[in-house]
């Protein structure tokens, strides 16, 4: 195969970007575009295999994303997506270099954050289009000699056809012109002294590209005082990293402790209820649904998902693919709880075998849905419980279009958000907002002494007058029954 050369680079007169284009992304980011959107990277930031990329003075993270570029091998303008592809030449590999210390400064152009000298490297053979299915392509990507991204273009949320034909509307893509085509999930930040290599192929490993490996250099060279400096903080470390633990940052917004889901999980539903009623939470329960491990008791985070009713049109767009229903099966997290809004209807399942047991492999400690379930002997044989409104061999998209996730719905009556804690068992499904969760465990674990007592009295002959509730006399024996039998 022909190799990637400086004839190459200098026949690239535009390098074009796309933001996101692979789910396991998307997933990642939590965000899915309907349409493509690109950006410009210079072609002075080309550069070959085996070469080196510095890491600017002052900066802390430079982002790789290993991807595959098309070569345009004739123009293209105002193509279709049926004719598109015949533009393209060859494909090779590409690692999409940016410091996300400079994000900030070019409100979203990325033109100094990703268009460094030798921040696109490309190589190290080309491989011919018309040798291969755009959609068996297969990305991979090493940090080190680790494995840290490995992907297909088997479900790629916009075709590189699509890509070629949709830039070609506005614009004429040039033969020479390079577009990177976007990144798996896997990207992360790369040190100096760190090597870097990216490698497209064949799905069946026939053809191949090679490895395209980048050194990180460290920049010696100060940033002048006259333009932006590098500055970053832990939402860019995050999006650099892809996680916030894989950034080593602590966790955000409501988080579980294993003390307070230990508490939680030591009392009765019924006493929660109590509670919850109390503090004047009346509508706190998810009603009218069976569970496929009764007798047990789960307490979670919760995660959200919403399907609306299925409209033929919409369901195109948004029922295929790694649509809302599999991003959030895919991005639930260890011991979080997957509630589904599915409006009561009993006429189709919501989730089936495969994507419970994915739930299940992802750590998941519950699906609840006021919807269906298909294959429901398959899903009431995995150790992960599902609460649902009854069995129902039909697809999903017979009733509904899975729409969007971790926002606030309702199912089974109640209001659910992103974050409330959810207790689950055989008598019931309460959602607990989780700023009150302390307060409100503590008080059932107070109440339930009481009520401990009062079952002792009761047993020993005595009168429920007074005692239950408690009087003042009571009251007086309980503390003096609690000081002697019940420290903690």
């Amino acid at each position: 195969m022909e190799q990637v050369n400086g004839d190459t680079l200098a026949a690239a007169r535009k390098v074009i970007a796309v933001h996101i284009n692979y789910p396991s992304r998307a997933a990642q980011r939590g965000r899915t575009p309907a349409q493509p959107s690109y950006f410009l990277k210079p072609s002075s930031s080309l550069a070959l295999n085996e070469s080196t990329v510095e890491r600017p003075a002052g900066c802390e993270l430079l982002g790789y994303e290993g991807e595959i570029a098309l070569v345009i091998g004739k123009a293209a303008r105002r193509v279709s997506i049926e004719d598109a592809w015949s533009h393209v030449a060859a494909v090779t590999a590409s690692n999409d270099l940016g410091v996300y210390d400079l994000r900030w400064a070019d409100k979203g152009s990325n033109l100094r954050s990703k268009g460094g000298d030798g921040f696109t490297p490309v190589g190290p053979a080309l491989i011919p289009a018309d040798a291969v299915d755009p959609s068996k392509l297969r990305i991979r990507t090493w940090h080190n000699g680790e494995l840290v991204q490995d992907d297909t273009t088997e479900d790629l949320l916009f075709p590189f056809a699509r890509l070629v034909a949709d830039l070609s509307q506005l614009l004429t893509l040039e033969e020479g012109d390079l577009i990177l085509t976007g990144t798996p999930a896997g990207a992360s930040v790369a040190k100096p002294g760190d090597v870097l290599e990216v490698e497209v192929g064949t799905m069946d490993g026939a053809l191949s590209t090679g490895r395209l490996a980048t050194t990180v250099e460290e920049g010696t060279t100060a940033f002048a005082d006259f333009g932006a400096q590098p500055k970053v903080d832990d939402l860019q470390r995050e999006e650099a990293y892809g996680s916030r633990e894989a950034a080593g940052l602590a966790a955000v917004g409501p988080v579980l402790s294993p003390k307070l889901k230990a508490k939680l999980e030591s009392v009765a539903t019924a006493t929660l209820s109590s509670q919850l009623r109390k503090r004047g939470l009346n509508n706190v329960s998810i009603d009218g649904l069976q569970g496929t491990r009764p007798g047990g008791k789960v307490v979670g985070l919760a995660r959200t998902l919403r399907y609306v009713p299925n409209r033929e049109d919409l369901f195109k767009t948004h029922g295929g693919g790694f649509n809302a229903q599999k991003r959030a099966i895919d991005s639930v997290n260890e011991g979080e709880i997957l509630v589904m809004e599915a409006r009561g209807e009993k006429g189709t399942g919501t989730v089936g075998d495969i994507l419970a047991l994915r739930a299940q492999v992802r750590g998941a400690a519950a699906i609840i849905t006021d919807g269906g379930v298909r294959d429901y002997s398959a899903v009431a044989e995995l150790e992960m419980p599902t609460w649902f409104a009854n069995p129902h061999p039909a697809v999903l998209g017979r009733r509904h279009i899975p729409w969007d996730t971790d926002i606030t719905i309702a199912c089974g009556g109640a209001t659910v958000q992103p974050g409330d804690i959810i207790v689950a068992d055989s008598d019931g499904i309460l959602v607990i907002p989780p700023a009150i969760a302390e307060e409100l465990v503590e008080d059932c674990i107070r109440q339930e002494k009481e009520e401990a007592f009062i079952f002792e009295m009761v047993r020993k002959g005595n009168s429920v007058d007074g005692l239950y509730p408690m009087n003042a006399e009571w009251q007086a024996r309980y503390q003096e029954w609690e000081a002697g039998n019940h420290h903690d």
